[in-house]
């Protein structure tokens, strides 16, 4: 069989992951705190053909090696975490990051790191995600209102300051001082996180570890934005722009393949 006609369907096939990962990038244009996905290839092994010689002193020249390629593969899908753009929602509970860094969350058993600071708080003063996950604070304890107010009906206003530090107005008008601060996680290679659902990420083995927690704005973590929420990153101008590199490839792949069928045909065609 023709080398032509499998290289088509590796690059058929990858093209189809390409439009995969920019249909998931449009999906979640409007997704609070997300970050895109980037498809890289690289060529398979070549088949040798004929080997390279170098050349002898006074004679004859060298040859340079003569090889065939097998087609594409997919060598990365980069998830790419710049910074999204901030959108001012005017709420007390809603924060964004400016700068590096990721809130902690937890369901009591494992942590899980996000972009997306939509906070709201529960029946039992917690401060948890959409997901009801708890919201650590930077000496990885779980926030609780009710333990810094006493209750929360004594609660009149609060704010969260850039450094993550929780004010509360009482009901009595007065500030109640308070050293609990939201804590945010670095890690050495954020770009080795993976995706977990839910606007979360988890730790693998290349992303390291956020041994400790820190403020926002030291260690070179970000500020954070009381009142606004972090957009996606997702630049739909670019994702259509590629959408359509990835279509054209994929349809330069079929001619491949039904131009070496064509070929085949006329050797089947060669006996009558």
């Amino acid at each position: 069989m023709l080398r032509s006609m499998y290289s088509g369907i590796s690059g058929m096939k990858n093209s189809q992951i390409k439009l995969d990962t920019i249909g998931n990038n449009i999906a979640n244009v409007n997704t609070f705190g997300f970050k895109k996905g980037r498809t890289t290839f690289s060529d398979m092994v070549s088949q040798e053909l004929s080997g390279a010689t170098a050349p002898v002193a006074g004679g004859r020249g060298g040859v340079n090696a003569t090889q065939v390629g097998l087609g594409m593969q997919l060598a990365s899908i980069d998830t790419i975490h710049t910074q999204g753009s901030l959108q001012n929602t005017s709420r007390a509970l809603d924060l964004g990051i400016s700068g590096d860094g990721y809130f902690v969350v937890t369901d009591g058993d494992a942590e899980y790191y996000t972009r997306a600071g939509n906070f709201y708080l529960d029946a039992a003063g917690n401060l948890v995600n959409s997901s009801g996950l708890q919201v650590l604070g930077e000496d990885r304890a779980p926030i609780n209102f009710i333990d810094i107010a006493g209750d929360l009906d004594n609660i009149k206003s609060f704010s969260i300051g850039a450094d993550g530090s929780i004010n509360i107005i009482n009901a009595e008008g007065e500030l109640i001082e308070t050293d609990v601060q939201i804590g945010l996680a670095k890690f050495p290679n954020a770009e080795g996180l993976a995706k977990a659902g839910e606007n979360l990420f988890v730790t693998t083995p290349n992303s390291g570890v956020a041994a400790e927690l820190t403020t926002p704005g030291a260690n070179g973590t970000g500020t954070l934005v009381a009142g606004t929420l972090e957009m996606s990153n997702v630049d739909l101008s670019e994702e259509f722009t590629e959408m359509i590199v990835a279509q054209r490839g994929f349809q330069a792949n079929t001619r491949i393949i039904t131009t070496s069928d064509d070929i085949l045909q006329e050797l089947i065609n060669l006996k009558r």
